[in-house]
């Protein structure tokens, strides 16, 4: 069985040392469950109104496509008891909000209810600083020093335990870097990041994210992370069950993958000289 979030897509091979023939093994698939990609994004300098909630299944550990749900009712709902209703895009698997409100501090419960099972979770949106605009380039860089390498800060609050996720997007990487990290040895520090990759070049542009996150959430993305080896970054395909904090009310036991977050995030990018 595939264990995902939202982007446990990457499929693997066996090779025999002896040939180049590639060897498929004949593996058991589970019954498929449900995932739950309830990822609340909120862009400095938007108004965060505009959200999207997916709904999929696992799938065969071969297979590189998952198969999308329909039919759920899912609402969003803050400490006020104001609803955010999110209404599916007919056939997609994709539910869509635009009337959003996010904001920092606030307590949020997610409620999907699907085939009469009734799934919940509870979050805080958590707030994000910014990326400071002096980004600096080192040609000779990384832990061979051939390595173009980036390195950017931001400014860590010292009032109060922070918990941050990167994301950093390059042309050279076929997927996203990931890295959690807290404030422990540096509350109220500017703070620092590294990014480097031998066949960075000229002209390359690099998309860096910066979220807000839950002590809970850093924890989860921490065992995500050791799960998955880090080879590719975690959404790749594990060896082992993450979940995450959506539970399901009807039937505890048939749970779903997936975690409910939201998150402030400060977007850089940054081109290579």
């Amino acid at each position: 069985m595939k264990n995902i979030l939202k982007y446990l897509v990457i499929p693997c091979c066996f090779f025999l040392l002896s040939c180049t023939k590639v060897v498929e093994v004949d593996l058991e698939t589970a019954p498929p469950k449900l995932v739950i990609d309830a990822s609340i994004d909120w862009i400095k300098g938007t108004t965060g109104n505009e959200q999207k909630i997916k709904l999929s299944t696992t799938t065969g550990y071969y297979n590189s496509t998952f198969p999308t749900v329909s039919g759920a009712d899912i609402v969003i709902t803050n400490s006020a008891n104001i609803a955010f209703n999110f209404i599916e895009k007919h056939g997609t698997g994709e539910y869509i909000c635009s009337n959003f409100h996010p904001v920092i501090g606030e307590s949020y419960t997610l409620k999907v209810v699907l085939n009469e099972e009734i799934y919940t979770a509870t979050e805080t949106c958590m707030g994000a600083p910014h990326i400071e605009n002096n980004i600096e380039q080192n040609d000779k860089g990384g832990f061979g020093g051939d390595e173009v390498e980036i390195k950017y800060a931001y400014q860590d609050n010292g009032n109060e335990e922070n918990y941050y996720l990167h994301r950093i997007v390059s042309p050279v990487s076929a997927y996203p870097d990931y890295k959690a990290n807290d404030d422990q040895n540096s509350q109220g520090n500017l703070m620092q990041e590294y990014f480097s990759d031998k066949d960075l070049k000229a002209g390359d542009t690099i998309h860096i994210n910066l979220y807000g996150i839950s002590r809970r959430y850093y924890d989860y993305f921490r065992k995500l992370l050791a799960a998955s080896g880090a080879g590719n970054g975690p959404f790749q395909a594990t060896p082992g069950s993450v979940r995450g904090n959506i539970i399901n009310q009807t039937h505890f036991e048939n749970f779903a993958y997936g975690y409910f977050r939201l998150s402030e995030v400060d977007v850089k990018d940054y081109t290579i000289r």
